[in-house]
């Protein structure tokens, strides 16, 4: 797979005060993160109509605290038809998706709350939870896309969100999967070794761990450096070319 990989970090986190479940076999369900505003039926999503990936007639209500159920999520990105929507024209954290292109992949990371039979735990890692080869990009857009994009991303929040309220076509970027797509039906591991083996800083050198940053723990070193969107891997380069083997290699090792 030769694409560019963008990781892209996802889903409820610290802030929000819950995270999406991981359970003991690493099957997990994903929590987006919540709307900025209250978005009515039919086109808001409220976390009490989110279901379970892997049985659609279980929702997911075990793991959302109770006064969210009736909130609406921004349910983005949607592993439905395939499809991330952001802010790329005005906001920081995501203006090097711009130069994502056909071909691509964003590469879906989030941090997730391990959950026993008998509840939810203290215990939290980040993990990959699946991509999106991109085929099919929306640039800046400020009205209502044309048909073919419009029933393309019609399950896209963005999209959503703009049909109830006019004001939020608000220069926002749709990106779109092909077939080779995924959501992992069991989450990757993101570790400081693999981090170590895989990705680096801005400038290129490998991410700097616990006093080198201030005594933070591995999952706030972790947490800071996929902050913002960039590209983590460019196989068009020697070294970008080995890290990206060992990346696709370890997703195949944990992903089924």
């Amino acid at each position: 797979m030769a694409g560019r990989i963008y990781l892209v970090n996802v889903g409820t986190n610290a802030a929000h005060r819950f995270c999406s479940p991981i359970f003991q076999d690493r099957t997990f369900e994903f929590i987006p993160i919540p709307e900025d505003r209250f978005i009515p039926q039919p086109n808001g999503v409220l976390y009490g109509d989110l279901h379970s990936f892997y049985d659609p007639s279980k929702n997911l209500d075990s793991y959302i605290p109770k006064r969210f159920l009736e909130e609406t999520t921004h349910n983005d990105p949607e592993f439905d038809t395939f499809s991330y929507g952001d802010n790329c024209d005005v906001n920081p954290r995501a203006m090097s998706l711009r130069n994502v292109e056909r071909g691509d992949f964003l590469m879906f990371i989030a941090r997730l709350n391990h959950w026993l039979p008998e509840g939810g735990t203290d215990r939290y890692g980040f993990f990959l939870v699946g991509y999106l080869h991109v085929d099919h990009i929306i640039s800046s857009v400020t009205s209502i896309p044309l048909n073919a994009d419009l029933e393309r991303f019609s399950s896209n929040a963005h999209i959503r969100r703009a049909m109830y309220d006019s004001s939020l076509w608000d220069s926002f970027w749709i990106f779109g999967g092909s077939s080779w797509s995924r959501r992992f039906h069991k989450a990757v591991p993101i570790t400081r070794e693999i981090c170590d083996q895989i990705f680096r800083a801005a400038d290129g050198s490998k991410w700097k761990w616990g006093m080198n940053e201030g005594g933070r723990s591995d999952l706030q070193v972790i947490g800071s450096y996929t902050r913002t969107c960039r590209c983590s891997i460019d196989p068009g380069t020697e070294d970008g070319a080995k890290r990206a083997i060992l990346l696709w290699k370890w997703i195949e090792s944990y992903s089924d």
